[in-house]
């Protein structure tokens, strides 16, 4: 499977060591990572839901 390169500042590989204080780096990146991208898919999906809601009430009061 191919991996990502990705490139952190020392500041911020600091700040991403001392939260995955339970877990190794490599799993703590791929969580995050997973975890932010779903997030993402959830909340367009959600939206995606409520502009199809309000269309519809406003599809009706136009009929």
């Amino acid at each position: 499977m191919p991996s990502l390169n990705v490139t952190f500042t020392d500041d911020e590989l600091e700040e991403i060591r001392q939260a995955a204080t339970d877990t190794s780096l490599k799993t703590y990146v791929h969580d995050s990572a997973l975890n932010a991208a779903r997030t993402r898919k959830a909340l367009v999906a959600q939206l995606a839901r409520q502009v199809a809601e309000k269309s519809a009430v406003l599809n009706e009061r136009l009929a």
